[in-house]
């Protein structure tokens, strides 16, 4: 018997592919990358990178609250950006959701692209 579980919620965008919003396994939550899809309608919000950023660390949240953990238990996190020139508004926004003291482990890179055209995706890793 596996204690893999899929996370699914409607407060989040739906999967754009073949994946899951998060599985979780062995006392993690692993979020799948978010980008900035309205959850309701799943359009692209676009905009600035900061608000993209804001969006995808809120879809993040609904993802994590339905597998019953939240953005205070990731303990890791991948940043995708399109250019390095976004860091640092993407880095005043994700500051505002990751206090300094208990922000998570994190690696961030510049990507050829993402989807829907997205200038920032985000996935993470989270005590469940």
């Amino acid at each position: 018997m596996s204690d893999r579980r899929i996370v699914a919620t409607d407060a989040a965008p739906k999967a754009i592919g073949p994946y899951s919003q998060a599985i979780v396994a062995a006392g993690l939550v692993h979020c799948s990358g978010q980008v900035a899809l309205d959850p309701k309608t799943g359009a692209f919000l676009g905009g600035d990178v900061a608000a993209q950023t804001e969006r995808v660390l809120l879809n993040l949240g609904a993802v994590l609250g339905a597998a019953g953990s939240s953005l205070a238990q990731v303990v890791k996190c991948n940043v995708y950006l399109t250019t390095m020139e976004h860091f640092g508004p993407m880095n005043e926004v994700y500051a505002r959701h990751f206090p300094q003291g208990a922000a998570p482990a994190r690696a961030t890179v510049a990507v050829a692209g993402l989807p829907r055209g997205a200038l920032v995706e985000i996935d993470c890793v989270a005590r469940a």
